[in-house]
């Protein structure tokens, strides 16, 4: 009987009902619950999570049954609010958050746990929905375009309205915001105080906290040059200005914004403008300006998106602010700061005798105030060098040199009879080397001599690799004897093998050791209390980019033949994702070089210190830690490929490799079976970050042309794209 009853229990709970999917990520984010936190009870993967809120699937047995339990004990918490029919009123916090800092400081930031900017419990006036076309300044009606579905926004009433607004201006002085999901208001406001007073109060735009411990994404307005000169701003800004980067301090509209007690950041009011009032208590009053005809969106980064129409700009800044994170300056700037939303710095404490919580560090994070590097890891003009002669050239082993491939050889008789030259390239490379990177956090590097070796503990080692032979090598549990003078060096981003002692990152020794030789280093500077710290910033940036090859039509395990069949023309089926797809890509790549931000300009001189080194968030040695893993990655595959198939690169640039072979596709390059298996451990064709794609074709009598022309030294993988010696570098 009782195995009846279990039957029975079983098939009730394969139909344990469940509230519709904007309820459950509602009731969710009430509770201050993560998409982690709630994958881990239930014993699920974070992507099957999403994809119950999103509605794309339903859970299943048992997993059903304890879902909807928990969903059930949040609606007793949290019930749906009613429809408002008169004023709105003032909503509640999801979950209590330590006080704010006195005022938003420069980007990138170490947000601390606050609370979000509130509605007033008076009666306040909604923005009119509208169902207007957007207005274009070409006489022609664009062509159309595939449109992908409104990202969701969560149900967060403070939020209705998405994380950002477009705002545009007709020639009578109306003013027109467009946000995601085709959204089209009218904004009253007439003055740029007036406008971020509405913003604030009435448009109900912003994003909810990535993080728990976090904070809120503030409002982002973008400024359209007709909008600009309806607030009395520049359409464009002037010479002195450009190079200043700012508007002068005199001019009205700061004026306005003074008198009308609003702040601005050090950085002034220039293309990414964050202007504020000092924080009261738990209330944050923040909204972020972007200004497109100033520069705001770097070409190099958002391609033509500065040109588009108000709505298409909407779409593309709002999927990419759904995606990945409201942006608040440029790719690398957002990168930096979407790395501190996701593991913030700080937490609520305990309550003391008063019951008030106060701030106290977050473990797993970097903590709050910026913490010294080790001198080998300073780059040239930092304060820890100040005492080393002027022009003094340190060499290998006084400084980490831990930077990607840019390597070429000549090609053999061999490789000079193969019809082509084919380049494949990593997708995502550095995103892919910081998944699982265990890095140092909060505590300053300790220094230690003649240490014993342990790839566990992040930092720099001083060590000599220059015996490591790759003519001859352990892969897996056997030696493997190859052509070595055909590969290049692991250890140096030149591909040239050492000499002698050198400083090197975790990986780059404990790749060493993975290759079958001893090391004994002679110092080094380690880090004790580590963690997997960029692990939550890959699975978000990863997700954006795989979601948006998707809208490219380049779905997910397609086989090696489809995927690039699906490449080909990819970006054209929708350029305006095409333009969220370089973002994403932009935003992994500039979030780690932000790690180890250089001096620029301000009269800074040598052996002074800089803004961002006051960056909890400066940190070289984990920007050293990711690169050291996207080199090892990258040989490791070539090694493996060179042990099985006899194939050795001619020339590697970064995350793109070059091979002869005898057809123009990567299928020439790398062996695939009948069952779509390739060489264990080598490149695999795909879509995911750390596979590979087409990165271009050329003829072998291209390249000895080209060497003939600009020299042996010539890396092709540079050029293998466009074949255009005078391209720009187009990596990642």
């Amino acid at each position: 009987m009782s195995e009846l009853f279990d039957a029975v229990d079983a098939l009730v709970a394969s139909r344990s009902p469940l509230p519709p999917p904007a309820e459950r990520k509602r009731l969710r984010q009430a509770h201050g619950l993560t998409l982690d936190e709630i994958a881990t009870a239930l014993k699920v993967r974070r992507a099957t999570l999403s994809g119950w809120e999103a509605g794309k699937t339903e859970p299943r047995p048992p997993e059903r049954d304890a879902y909807a339990r928990l969903l059930k004990q949040l609606a007793r918490l949290y019930p749906p609010d009613p429809q408002p029919t008169g004023p709105e009123p003032a909503v509640p916090e999801a979950a209590p958050a330590p006080a704010a800092p006195a005022a938003p400081t420069d980007a990138p930031t170490t947000p601390t746990a606050v609370s979000e900017q509130e509605p007033p419990a008076q009666a306040v006036s909604h923005p009119r929905r509208t169902v207007r076309p957007a207005r274009t300044s070409d006489a022609s009606p664009p062509a159309p375009r595939p449109r992908t579905p409104p990202e969701p926004t969560g149900g967060d009433p403070r939020f209705a309205n998405g994380p950002l607004l477009v705002l545009d201006a007709d020639p009578e002085g109306r003013v027109t915001g467009y946000g995601v999901g085709g959204l089209v208001l009218d904004v009253p406001a007439k003055s740029l105080p007036a406008l971020v007073e509405w913003t604030l109060r009435d448009a109900r735009l912003g994003a909810p906290r990535l993080h728990q411990c976090g904070q809120d994404a503030d409002p982002l307005l973008v400024l359209t040059e007709a909008a600009c000169e309806r607030y009395g701003l520049p359409p464009h800004l002037p010479e002195p200005e450009r190079l200043a980067g700012r508007l002068p301090q005199d001019h009205k509209v700061l004026k306005q914004l003074d008198r009308a007690d609003w702040r601005l950041t050090r950085r002034g009011f220039g293309p990414w403008a964050r202007i504020y009032r000092p924080a009261q208590g738990r209330t944050r009053q923040c909204v972020q300006l972007c200004i497109p005809s100033w520069n705001a969106l770097d070409p190099r980064t958002w391609g033509d998106a500065a040109r588009l129409e108000p709505a298409g700009l909407a779409r593309v800044l709002g999927t990419y602010a759904a995606r990945v994170t409201t942006p608040r300056g440029s790719t690398a700037v957002t990168g930096l700061e979407l790395m501190t939303a996701l593991n913030p710095p700080t937490r609520a404490g305990e309550p003391d005798e008063s019951g008030r919580r106060h701030r106290e560090h977050r473990p797993g994070s970097l903590g709050e105030h910026p913490v010294d590097c080790a001198p080998c890891e300073a780059p040239d003009g930092h304060p820890l060098l100040a005492h080393l002669p002027r022009f003094h050239q340190r060499g290998p082993a006084e400084m980490l040199l831990e930077e990607a491939y840019d390597w070429a050889r000549e090609l053999t008789d061999a490789e000079c009879m193969r019809r082509y030259l084919v380049g494949i390239d990593v997708n995502l490379a550095f995103g892919a080397a910081a998944n699982g990177a265990v890095v140092g956090l909060a505590s300053p590097p300790v220094h230690v001599t003649a240490p014993a070796f342990d790839p566990a503990l992040p930092g720099s080692w001083l060590v000599d690799l220059s015996h490591v032979d790759l003519s001859r090598v352990r892969l897996g549990d056997r030696w493997r004897e190859l052509r070595g003078d055909l590969l290049p060096s692991p250890f140096t981003p030149t591909g040239e093998r050492p000499t002698g002692p050198a400083w090197y990152a975790t990986p780059t020794v404990a790749y060493a050791v993975e290759l079958g030789y001893d090391v004994t280093p002679r110092e080094a500077w380690i880090r004790e209390d580590k963690g997997r710290y960029l692990d939550g910033w890959y699975k978000r940036l990863r997700d954006a980019y795989v979601r948006t090859m998707g809208d490219l039509g380049v779905a997910d395990k397609l086989p090696p033949a489809d995927f690039l069949d699906a490449m080909a023309g990819h970006r054209q089926r929708d350029p305006e994702m095409a333009m969220v797809l370089d973002a994403v890509k932009s935003t992994v790549k500039g979030g780690i070089g932000k790690l180890r931000e250089r001096a620029r300009g301000g009269g800074w001189k040598p052996g002074q210190a800089w803004p961002a080194l006051s960056r909890p968030t400066w940190r070289p040695d984990v920007r050293a830690a990711v690169i050291s893993r996207a080199r090892t990655n990258m040989h490791r595959k070539m090694l493996n490929l060179a042990a099985e198939a006899g194939r050795y690169p001619v020339a590697v640039l970064s995350d793109c490799a070059v091979y002869a072979a005898d057809g123009p596709s990567p299928l020439h390059v790398l062996p695939y079976d009948e069952a779509g298996r390739t060489v264990p451990g080598s490149f695999r064709i795909g879509v995911s970050p750390g596979m590979v794609k087409h990165e271009g074709t050329q003829s072998t009598l291209w390249a000895e042309e080209m060497r003939e022309k600009h020299g042996e030294t010539l890396n092709l993988a540079r050029y293998i794209k466009t074949g255009d010696v005078t391209a720009g570098d187009d990596e990642e």
